[in-house]
């Protein structure tokens, strides 16, 4: 009661600023990584929206949030909400290729990391995943639930037993974010192999030519590219590790594999830091660029910088 709406406060502003700034295009990035950090920013921001103020702080004051009872909406929201989680999972799956590519796949690197090919890869991933969860509208009933469930809409009891949707609904949440934890630890640990492979060249080539600065640009860039990538692998698996865990193990339990059942703690945990990855994600990819922290800091003075000519 206290977590969700202090986040939701955090968490919009923090993703619309990002939007702003990575949209005027002055952050010295390229127009390709501009668009995929775009993007990430105004899927978390779908994410908090639908998911977290929408559904989540309801849940947590439920005796407030009573009338929603009688809005015949929750299937189509259901909709919306999963497809914005997916978005938001698989474009940072996009965006850690792309870099992938950037890195380790110079001859591909010209093809593919453009400004065209991310807005196909984007507009691609958006499609799927409205298209995919298009099952939940009929999975689900129209009427909400105010329970703390992976689904919070009515399910009748023939479908919750159901092994069919519980196929469906546990492949669900092996492709977000199972699938996207594998490729993320793949991707990760080939380029991190790259960026080794390369500076070990690099440290031979100066040995070699009789020159050793001891402080070589290029080596803290280097570094500065492997403390990144184990850090947003990291975020992404730590954050939503204990929401995949419970959530196709308390399938597995309505099932009767009573012996596999979690504690709901389990469960408010993963939807905690679930959402706490949508405040995070952006952060870490973006703020760490110098201009962008410039810009942020503009963007902050700027309304004092008003109040103070409106003073004067």
């Amino acid at each position: 009661m206290i977590y969700y709406p202090i986040l939701a406060a955090i968490g919009v502003p923090v993703n619309l600023v990002t939007i702003v700034i990575l949209s005027r295009g002055k952050c010295g990035l390229s127009k390709c990584v501009t668009r995929y950090l775009v993007a990430m920013a105004a899927a978390d921001l779908l994410v908090i929206i639908t998911d977290l103020i929408l559904r989540q702080i309801p849940i947590a004051y439920w005796s407030q949030f009573q009338f929603v009872r009688s809005i015949p909406v929750c299937n189509i929201h259901a909709v919306l909400l999963y497809a914005a989680t997916d978005c938001s999972v698989w474009f940072t799956v996009n965006f850690t290729f792309d870099r992938f590519v950037a890195i380790c796949c110079q001859k591909l690197k010209i093809k593919y990391c453009t400004e065209k090919t991310a807005a196909v890869v984007l507009g691609t991933v958006t499609v799927l995943s409205c298209l995919k969860d298009t099952f939940w509208y009929f999975m689900d009933t129209s009427g909400y639930v105010l329970g703390n469930e992976p689904w919070f809409c009515a399910v009748t009891p023939s479908v919750m037993a159901s092994r069919i949707w519980a196929v469906v609904e546990t492949l669900h949440y092996i492709l977000t974010p199972g699938v996207p934890f594998v490729l993320i630890l793949l991707l990760n640990a080939l380029t991190v192999r790259r960026i080794f492979v390369v500076s070990k060249a690099r440290r031979r080539l100066r040995v070699h030519s009789g020159w050793e600065s001891p402080s070589d640009p290029e080596m803290k860039s280097t570094r500065k590219s492997i403390i990144l990538l184990f850090v947003i692998s990291g975020n992404f698996i730590l954050l939503w590790g204990f929401f995949m865990v419970y959530s196709i193990w308390n399938r597995m339990h309505f099932l009767g594999f009573y012996s596999v059942s979690l504690h709901e703690f389990i469960q408010e945990l993963g939807f905690m830091f679930q959402f706490l990855s949508c405040c995070t994600n952006t952060c870490i990819y973006a703020v760490t660029q110098t201009k962008f922290r410039e810009q942020l800091k503009n963007a902050v003075k700027y309304p004092f910088d008003i109040i103070v000519k409106f003073i004067q």
